[in-house]
C-alpha cells in the first residue's frame, strides 16, 4: 500500500454470539488478494473466542468519555475489519464510525451485518433492531439457521426485499459465504447516505420547512438555508431521545 492509499475499513454489525468472527475469518482467508493485509478491531467488551487466535493483527477498541471510538487502526493494514459492540445500539456506533475512520486516515468500505437467525426467530420484537442494522448495511448475511423452517427464513428476508432495500442478502452455510471477494467489494449498496464521501443537502425556508432548491418564495426575499441531510436514525427529539427508537439489545442477551 502506497503512502497515498487509504486503508479500507469495514464495519461489522450484529449481535454478540452471531458468529461474526467465524464468518469474518472466511472473508479474510478467501476474499483478499495477494499483498493485501487484514487487521481486525474487536470491541473491548466482546468475550474471547477460539477464533481470535486466527484473526490477523487483532486489537481491541473502546468508547472514550465523550462517546467516541477510541483505538488506532493497526499500521500497515490495507483492510480493517471493525467489529461493533454486539450489546449496544448499532445506530450509536454508526453515527460515530465515519468521523473516527476519517480521523484515522482510512476510508469507509462497506458495512456488513451478520444476523443470528435463531435469535431473530425467537425474539420478534427485535425486528426493529435488525431493521436498523440493515438500513446501514451494504451486505446482510443470515447465519445460524440450523433448525429453522425455510418458510421463516423466506418470510424474514422477504420483509426487507419487499421494501426494496438495496443491500445484498446472502445465507451463510457452515460459516462460509458463496463469494467472499464479492462481499468485500467496496461498492456501496446501503440505504443510508451517512457514510458517503459527499453528503446530500436539504434546503429549508425561514420557517424550517424543507423546500426544493429552486423553489421561489412568495415575496422572493425569504432566506433559504442549506444543511447536510441527516439520517433518519440519527434524528433526535428535544431532550436527546432519538426519533426512531429501537429495542435495547442488551436485554435479549
Amino acid at each position: 500500500m502506497s503512502a497515498l492509499e487509504k486503508p479500507l475499513v469495514y464495519l461489522i454489525l450484529g449481535t454478540t454470539g452471531a458468529g461474526r468472527r467465524q464468518v469474518l475469518l472466511d472473508l479474510i482467508e478467501d476474499g483478499l488478494s495477494e499483498g493485501e493485509r487484514a487487521a481486525v478491531m474487536l470491541a473491548d467488551v466482546e468475550p474471547a473466542d477460539e477464533t481470535d487466535v486466527k484473526l490477523p493483527m487483532l486489537t481491541r477498541w473502546s468508547w472514550n468519555e465523550d462517546g467516541a471510538i477510541s483505538g488506532p487502526i493497526p499500521p500497515g493494514a490495507t483492510h480493517v475489519f471493525f467489529i461493533a459492540n454486539g450489546r449496544r445500539s448499532p445506530v450509536d456506533q454508526a453515527e460515530v464510525f465515519k468521523p473516527w475512520v476519517e480521523a484515522q486516515g482510512g476510508q469507509v468500505a462497506r458495512v456488513i451485518c451478520i444476523i443470528d437467525a435463531r435469535m431473530a426467530q425467537r425474539n420478534p420484537p427485535l425486528l426493529a433492531w435488525f431493521e436498523a442494522c440493515v438500513h446501514f448495511s451494504d451486505v446482510v448475511l443470515l447465519n445460524k439457521r440450523e433448525g429453522l423452517e425455510n418458510k421463516w427464513v423466506s418470510d424474514f428476508l422477504g420483509h426487507f426485499k419487499d421494501q426494496y432495500y438495496p443491500c445484498h442478502f446472502e445465507l451463510v452455510k457452515n460459516g462460509r459465504v458463496h463469494n467472499p471477494a464479492l462481499i468485500l467489494d467496496p461498492q456501496a449498496r446501503r440505504m443510508t447516505h451517512a457514510f458517503d464521501d459527499e453528503q446530500d443537502w436539504i434546503f429549508t425556508d425561514s420557517e424550517g420547512e424543507i423546500i426544493d432548491e429552486q423553489e421561489e418564495t412568495k415575496n422572493g426575499e425569504d432566506e433559504i438555508e442549506a444543511k447536510p441531510e441527516e439520517d433518519p436514525y440519527f434524528e433526535r427529539r428535544f431532550g436527546g431521545r432519538r426519533v426512531k427508537e429501537i429495542p435495547d439489545i442488551s436485554k435479549f442477551q
